[in-house]
């Protein structure tokens, strides 16, 4: 114990060192930093954005920037921008530091699992060695956060496993909350925590069916144990969950560029924005002013200018679009269909035919059946008419959805179905050509069903003869700003497309370590960066994959069968499938998925299932070494292994020798030139260093 307490010290302090070595190098802005600093700035502003990602990660980040004396006011405008005097160490030395713990946590990990400290050095070594782990955590980046709460999960997991001999005593319920902590904390950094939670919640499953089949157990107790790992498996990581939402929220509390993604109603909140603390009427009526805007995410309001839609677009008539912006062009008046006004007002209620004239060009909301620009199945939506006079082409019936018979104000989801062709009005999110000036697409769909495209709200709403109301009574309460940011992010984040000249990858390309990333510089004359795995590490992690399916196949059918083996024998199999068994299925649940998302992926997604596979690869070169070992005199068989072990990892330094530079950076010749300290390791043509 004494001796594995040492080893997992000193691995801490050669993995530190290994990450904090150049940590300010480059002094510009590396890939993603100008995401992910920029929202660390944000925190420190209290300024509200909006990021696909749930907001543990950036908030510690901000707080890192915060600490180490960052004031929030570098830009973050584009990779390759130099920070100046600006104190950026600190939010970088976050990301190093909990990158430092994967490899002292995949030794632990590994050494709970197999009880050998040479299996459990070797993981620890692939990590350690691994250039492109060191890349990750050494920049302002999600990444590290990530994997530092996956491993802590996993190892507090197999920690409270070890302890289960005493259950319900003071290590085996502080083993079990901080399962809970590090799968809030995983699931609070990216929605893919999702697979840690996964599988831990399959090891939790498998312990409470054993502990069924125990009829040592009465069902008292077995209840006791469920309800403990509810407790701490779901309980304390929803309520952390929820927590940091509930800081994030707190903290970013002005006015800023995440507004327009969310509903009217929401931005009610935010210090700065036009609707907080603004008095506004709370029911619709008619001859009232208003804006709508689209419950679509980032989809903008309902916008018509004096521009013509251009010959061979549909009719000749005037523009309307989605603008994303406050302008003057998103007022619109409310009318009856057969008079301008009344007294005293009425209110518009569900089921009512209504008239939008557009405040600015006296036109009204009109379609008919011409299709629309871009979505071709969709009929054409313009404003039409002269002076407020048009057709029956200009009608509408609203539908107030949710229940209510008013149109309430930023709470209300309504929609507008035009009475001659039966088709709803929507925004497709997709951007115009320069004649409609890259404005979004408003169409009139003829498939009537409930979706955010076709459903808006009323947000500013202007009416001289009806009492005022202040905003603040509508703002939404915690639970409906959380739920309403997840669909936000679900939407979104399913809804990721790759930029312009981007270089993305499919997961096949990953084990294969088939195409790095590029972090910084271009040309000789710049500091380059370039993530990419080490070859070794990675490409034995790919062969031990498949060698670890056959020797499993192997071991299971032998053991199945009864066949006779010596202890040395029976114990490598059981240590194959057991430790192996679980670091596969952490390998399978956090690679799989991502053949079947729909969104842009990119290398770097890789990584958590990489410190899986590495992990796995020490377990198998152990085991097979045993396997070979066996025809050795017994007393001879551990200091084979471990010898074996050290030229593998003697191995593995030569090769991290040849690819530091990748992590580290490098200035000079490319790697196709004489005299580039990559000369001749450039081993694939689509690696681009």
């Amino acid at each position: 114990m004494a001796v594995a307490g040492t080893v997992f010290w000193s691995l801490g302090l050669v993995s530190f060192l290994s990450r904090l070595h150049r940590l300010a190098e480059p002094p510009h802005v590396c890939w993603d930093e100008t995401h992910f600093g920029k929202m660390g700035s944000y925190y420190i502003n209290r300024t509200f954005f909006f990021d696909v990602h749930p907001p543990l990660g950036k908030m510690l980040i901000g707080l890192a920037g915060y600490l180490s004396g960052y004031n929030g006011s570098f830009p973050f405008q584009k990779p390759g921008q130099s920070y100046e005097t600006h104190n950026y160490v600190g939010m970088r030395g976050l990301c190093c530091l909990l990158g430092s713990w994967l490899p002292p946590f995949a030794f632990l990990i590994v050494l709970e699992l197999s009880r050998s400290l040479p299996t459990a050095l070797l993981a620890a070594a692939l990590i350690i060695l691994d250039t492109g782990c060191i890349t990750l955590s050494q920049y302002i980046l999600l990444d590290p956060i990530l994997m530092f709460f996956i491993l802590g999960a996993v190892l507090c997991m197999l920690k409270f496993q070890a302890s289960s001999c005493r259950p319900f005593g003071a290590p085996w319920w502080l083993w079990l909350s901080l399962t809970g902590v590090n799968l809030a904390g995983a699931l609070g950094v990216k929605f893919v925590g999702l697979f840690v939670v996964v599988f831990v919640g399959l090891n939790t499953a498998r312990d409470l069916w054993r502990m069924l089949g125990d009829l040592s157990l009465t069902l008292g107790v077995i209840f006791r144990h469920l309800a403990a790992r509810v407790l701490c498996l779901i309980v304390l990581p929803l309520a952390l969950y929820a927590l940091f939402f509930a800081v994030h929220f707190q903290v970013l509390n002005r006015s800023g560029p995440g507004d327009g993604f969310f509903s009217s109603a929401f931005q009610s909140r935010l210090v700065g924005n036009k609707l907080h603390n603004a008095s506004v009427p709370e029911y619709l009526a008619y001859g009232s002013v208003i804006t709508m805007k689209s419950v679509r995410t980032a989809a903008g309001y309902l916008h018509a200018h004096a521009h013509l839609y251009p010959e061979g677009v549909g009719a000749r008539q005037q523009q309307v679009t989605a603008y994303s912006h406050k302008d003057h062009n998103n007022l619109w008046l409310v009318k009856r269909p057969d008079r301008d006004d009344e007294a005293p007002p009425a209110y518009v209620r569900n089921g009512d035919i209504i008239r939008l004239e557009h405040k600015a060009t006296r036109r009204n909301l009109h379609s008919h059946q011409r299709e629309a620009p871009l979505t071709k199945k969709h009929l054409q939506v313009t404003a039409y008419g002269t002076e407020g006079s048009g057709d029956s082409n200009d009608y509408w019936k609203i539908e107030v959805l949710g229940g209510g018979s008013r149109v309430r104000v930023l709470r209300s989801h309504v929609r507008l179905q035009h009475v001659a062709t039966g088709c709803v009005l929507g925004s497709t999110g997709k951007a115009l050509p320069k004649w409609g000036w890259e404005q979004g697409e408003v169409t009139c769909s003829p498939y009537i069903r409930e979706t955010p495209s076709t459903l808006w709200n009323v947000e500013d709403h202007e009416n001289p003869r009806l009492p005022n109301i202040s905003v603040s009574i509508l703002k939404p309460s915690f639970l409906e700003i959380l739920s309403e940011s997840h669909v936000v992010m679900v939407r979104a984040n399913s809804g990721l497309k790759p930029k312009e000249h981007e270089v993305t990858s499919k997961p096949w390309h990953w084990p294969l370590n088939y195409q790095g990333l590029r972090f910084s510089g271009v040309n000789e004359t710049d500091f380059r960066v370039y993530l990419l795995g080490n070859p070794v590490i990675w490409w034995l992690n790919l062969a031990c994959l498949w060698l670890f399916v056959l020797l499993a196949v192997a071991a299971a059918v032998s053991l199945q069968r009864g066949v006779a083996m010596s202890c040395w024998m029976r114990e490598s199999c059981t240590v194959l499938l057991g430790a192996g068994g679980q670091l596969g299925l952490g390998w399978l649940l956090h690679y799989c998925p991502f053949y079947f998302m729909g969104r842009v992926l990119y290398y770097h997604h890789y990584f958590p299932a990489m410190l899986f596979s590495s992990m796995l690869t020490a377990v198998t070169c152990s085991v097979l070494l045993r396997f070979c070992a066996v025809f050795l005199p017994p007393p001879a068989r551990h200091a084979a292994c471990a010898a074996a072990i050290a030229v593998i990892f003697l191995i593995l330094l030569y090769s991290f020798y040849l690819f530091h530079p990748l992590a580290y950076g490098m200035v000079g010749p490319l790697a196709d030139q004489p005299g580039s300290p990559m000369a001749g390791l450039r081993w694939m043509e689509s690696w681009e260093f």
